[in-house]
């Protein structure tokens, strides 16, 4: 890790600095892929996976609503998902406990049904941040408590798990979700402006000032800026990404491009369904598979928008305009390519820093405190219709990272930004939610 790394951040408050030794040991691939684990791992033993199940459909029911009805691109939809997961775990946890709850504190009444609470909290939340979805959503409703007998229980348990939801729905108010943007930079080298094929409009920039889940505050763990245009690391990352990240790069290896393709798609479907698969596979109860998901998509959700309040402060440009528009950057080192163009097609937001390796650095890091060092976890993507398996959180970090920039969508310096501040947001949400 070059010093500079751990620098950008050496101006901001001891909290950040001690995190940050704690948690910066990071893997950053160089040019030859990494040596993956491809396939599902099988199922370790008989579970009877009925206590959890609940927990695990209305997960799905909610990944469905947000990423098909309301048809959210990856980083909203990460965000969303945990006002569905708050919910329902504080509705599990408030009948059957093992944990502490979510910035609540409120006790179930005795005997009341864990299934009809969490139909009822995940129903409220997504009825009321999710409207577009609420043919799915009240199909699903109706079905689970069909399934729920009549009596005290099943009523206890609904107006629990209504109450659970609306408590969320009420510390999350003001928090910005879909609010106001931050402003616009003027157009200039280095920042960053639509890109090809589509040229949309930047995605979803009040993300960056939205209130995190756990952490105090975004700005806390911002880095400081990319390097600068004229600077030896920018010149060295500008041509290793032009080189390695083309769409007919003769650099890159067929694992590399298979890498970089797996990621392309949907990352927060596939981590939602990662998980889904597995705590089918392991013997855990609703509260702690309430918790699983929780601690994941809650560490997830605060490196978004942790990530989006560093890209929409500095709105670095991409490789794809960087490499375009080199003849106005004032590097007498680079040279402009107008017909340049990356392997994978560029997300619509900002460069500075990457969300994928913020994310999976920020999940990695928590579940490995929360649950051990050893992931377990199936990510399927829709891109390549292929399944690759996770065991070691570096593992993960590595391919992410790799993925990014052999896909020709981020500079070397972003990844390795995003997956040390992923890992102190992880360390964070860790530690705040590991009992």
């Amino acid at each position: 890790m070059r010093p500079h790394a751990h620098a950008r951040w050496f101006s901001r408050a001891g909290l950040a600095a001690a995190l940050i030794a704690a948690t910066c040991t990071t893997v950053v691939p160089a040019a030859a892929a990494t040596t993956p684990s491809t396939g599902p791992r099988p199922t370790a033993g008989a579970c009877d996976p009925a206590d959890a199940a609940a927990v695990i459909s209305w997960n799905e029911v909610a990944a469905l609503s947000l990423g098909t009805d309301a048809a959210l691109p990856a980083p909203p939809m990460g965000v969303g998902m945990a006002y569905v997961q708050a919910a329902v775990f504080n509705a599990v946890v408030g009948i059957e406990g093992g944990h502490p709850m979510y910035r609540w504190s409120a006790k179930a009444p005795k005997g009341a049904s864990t299934d009809a609470a969490v139909a009822a909290a995940a129903h409220d939340v997504l009825l009321h941040y999710f409207p577009v979805a609420t043919t799915r959503v009240e199909t699903a409703y109706t079905a689970a408590l069909l399934a729920i007998p009549d009596g005290p229980s099943k009523t206890a348990g609904v107006a629990w798990g209504r109450r659970a939801a609306a408590q969320l729905i009420a510390s999350r108010a003001g928090d910005n979700w879909q609010g106001v943007a931050p402003p616009t930079k003027a157009p200039a080298p280095g920042v960053w402006q639509p890109t090809p094929p589509l040229f949309t409009p930047s995605l979803a920039p009040w993300m960056a000032t939205m209130k995190p889940f756990l952490i105090p505050k975004a700005s806390l763990v911002r880095p400081g800026p990319p390097p600068a245009l004229t600077s030896a690391e920018y010149t060295r990352a500008l041509a290793e990404v032009r080189e390695i990240g083309a769409v007919g790069s003769t650099t890159r290896t067929a694992e590399q491009t298979e890498i970089a393709r797996f990621f392309a798609g949907n990352p927060s479907v596939q981590l939602q369904g990662a998980y889904r698969d597995h705590l089918t596979r392991h013997c855990m109860s609703a509260s702690d598979s309430a918790h699983y998901i929780l601690v994941a998509t809650l560490s997830g959700a605060d490196a978004l928008i942790a990530t989006w309040d560093t890209k929409q402060t500095y709105q670095f440009w991409r490789p794809v305009t960087a490499i375009r528009l080199a003849d106005t950057d004032g590097n007498p080192s680079t040279a402009a390519d107008p017909e340049w163009t990356p392997l994978v097609n560029t997300p619509s937001f900002p460069e500075y820093i990457s969300a994928h390796c913020t994310v999976l650095g920020a999940v990695s890091q928590a579940m490995a405190i929360t649950y051990g060092p050893t992931l377990d976890l199936n990510i399927f993507s829709s891109v390549t219709g292929t399944t690759r398996h996770y065991d070691d959180p570096a593992v993960l970090r590595a391919e992410a990272f790799g993925a990014r920039l052999w896909g020709g969508i981020h500079f070397r310096f972003s990844n390795r930004t995003g997956e040390i501040m992923g890992r102190l947001i992880g360390t964070w949400t860790g530690i705040s939610l590991i009992r």
